[in-house]
């Protein structure tokens, strides 16, 4: 009886309907919709980390035509809330967000429009340079967050139209 569970329970998950995301490795729809994403330019520093994050994660796929254009708009904001009695800043908060839309090259319409965002905490300390160092590394991080929530967000765009195709 007991080795009858187990081989009860693979078969309840077969039926559970998931199917992985990138099947057929890079001949798969997702795959070859997101080859087909050109990233627009973004303004700003944190334009520049999230769209070399984003080409790095496209790339990777691509090499075909830009179906697709990905165009993003950041807003970066840094939010001092840790307050002493002398009305000193303890602590930040950075967040970063991201409103996008996948435009169809062809047509110029707006197949996806959707946002991502992030925050980091950040400690302040006596030296501005530890500071400014620690601003500059959530930054990074928030960049490469935000670029990871919005290639998800294609790979479940390419999984719903692909059967469409």
């Amino acid at each position: 009886m007991r080795r009858l569970l187990p081989l009860a329970l693979l078969a309840t998950l077969s039926a559970c309907g998931m199917q992985p995301l990138y099947s057929s490795g890079t001949q798969g729809a997702v795959a070859t919709t997101l080859g087909d994403v050109s990233v627009a330019p973004i303004q700003g520093r944190a334009g520049w980390l999230v769209r070399n994050a984003l080409d790095d994660r496209l790339d990777a796929l691509g090499g075909g035509t830009s179906r697709f254009q990905l165009q993003v708009v950041l807003d970066d904001q840094i939010t001092g809330f840790g307050l002493l009695a002398n009305d000193q800043v303890t602590r930040e908060r950075r967040t970063l967000r991201a409103r996008y839309q996948l435009v169809e090259a062809a047509t110029g319409e707006v197949v996806l429009d959707a946002t991502a965002a992030s925050d980091a905490g950040i400690d302040i300390v006596s030296s501005e340079y530890a500071t400014i160092a620690a601003e500059n590394r959530a930054l990074e991080n928030l960049s490469l967050e935000i670029a990871d929530q919005i290639v998800t967000r294609l790979s479940l765009f390419a999984r719903e139209v692909a059967p469409a195709q």
